[in-house]
């Protein structure tokens, strides 16, 4: 047997052996092997070198606060245009797209039959006012005579009743004669609301009735128009607060894209109740919508401006998310990393409001805390200066979820 042929392998796999351990060793732990100082990365004495960071500092300063949300464009008033009463549509006096005043007329139904019946009706009527006055002749005349004993009280009662059945029979004539005067003013089908009338779902010359579900078109109120957006039940008490000192909260629309401003209106209601589901309160802002920048269930952002009030600011790229919610790490007194969570406002330009959870002066991390745990030391390498309190950002951004 070859001894000496087998020895090779035998110390080339001996070394690869050697070599996976050391890098176990050296890499498997998260250490650098190679690292100055000891096993590992570690310092002379075992312990972690520790971690550089670069940390700024909360402070309080007027801030113009803006809530973000996502919003849709909703009308104050949508109607689907039917028909009050059946038969053909003569013709259609709208065009498709179009502006239209309340009251101003849309379409008509052909009104013969209604004509008709109306004459019906009035001729019923006159009849039956003719036998009234008759009744009424006659018992003035029995009434007279009964004086003289030529008739007697019981012809001078049925008179009477005679003629209340015929003023009751003048009143269903009356009716009879308004319900046909109405059923004829309904063949002009009119704008029950100002807005801007949709496509149209029918053309003249068809049979319609009023139950047909698409009815004649559909006419949304543009001119004001609102958005409905909703806020982080979170954020709800500087809402709320800022609704008591201002009912008529300035809010913006901006595009899709938050590139431009469509358009400026004011805060106009607020919802009653949170969603329970979304953990939201739902608000709507009017515009007045002269240019017709906005457009019914259109997707906006709103800008919900809820004042100028100094408030705790932090940069946003201290900002974590976890399972427990929203958190920061800070660099304690003794220079160790500690936890702290954090409810948020909103935030633009890098730099978002602390609700509750950090106070003025706290150093928070910003960068570094990839490798950062509760308790860790660390070392500052940089410090962004105190935000500058005659410098005031324009929140933009709703909470962090």
């Amino acid at each position: 047997m070859n001894l000496k042929g087998l020895a090779k392998p035998a110390l080339i796999v001996a070394a690869v052996i050697v070599a996976g351990l050391l890098l176990w060793r050296g890499f498997g732990s998260g250490e650098d092997a190679t690292a100055p100082g000891g096993r590992g990365g570690w310092g002379p004495n075992g312990e972690r070198p520790p971690t550089p960071v670069r940390v700024a500092v909360a402070a309080r300063e007027p801030l113009a606060v803006q809530v973000k949300a996502l919003g849709t464009v909703t009308p104050l008033q949508s109607v689907t245009v039917r028909p009050r009463v059946d038969g053909e549509l003569l013709r259609v006096v709208f065009e498709e797209g179009q502006q239209v005043q309340a009251g101003q007329l849309l379409a008509e139904i052909d009104p013969a039959s209604f004509r008709i019946q109306l004459a019906q009706a009035q001729g019923q009527q006159k009849q039956n006012l003719a036998e009234l006055e008759n009744a009424r002749i006659q018992l003035r005349r029995y009434q007279d005579l009964s004086q003289g004993s030529y008739v007697s009280a019981q012809d001078v009662a049925n008179l009477q009743a005679q003629v209340r059945q015929l003023e009751g029979r003048r009143e269903i004539d009356q009716a009879a004669v308004d319900e046909a005067t109405l059923q004829l003013q309904y063949t002009r089908i009119v704008a029950p609301v100002s807005g801007r009338v949709g496509l149209r779902a029918v053309d003249a010359g068809n049979l319609v009735n009023s139950s047909d579900p698409d009815g004649i078109a559909t006419i949304a109120q543009t001119r004001p128009i609102s958005v409905l957006f909703s806020v982080p039940e979170n954020v709800l008490s500087p809402v709320i607060d800022a609704v008591r000192r201002d009912p008529g909260l300035r809010v913006q629309a901006w595009d899709r894209e938050e590139r431009h401003v469509l358009a400026t209106g004011r805060l106009g209601s607020v919802d009653n109740r949170i969603d329970t589901e979304t953990g939201t309160l739902k608000l709507r802002a009017l515009f007045d919508n002269g240019d017709d920048a906005l457009f019914p269930n259109q997707f906006v952002n709103a800008r919900l401006q809820l004042g100028n009030d100094e408030t705790l600011v932090i940069p946003d790229a201290a900002v974590q998310f976890g399972s427990q919610g929203t958190y920061v790490y800070v660099v304690n007194d003794d220079d160790t990393a500690g936890v702290r969570p954090v409810v948020l406002g909103g935030s633009n330009d890098g730099r978002i409001a602390v609700l509750e959870g950090l106070e003025a002066g706290t150093r928070v991390v910003l960068e570094g805390i990839d490798r950062l745990r509760e308790g860790a030391k660390v070392e500052i390498v940089d410090t962004d200066a105190a935000p500058d309190a005659g410098e005031q950002a324009t929140q933009d951004a709703g909470p962090a979820a």
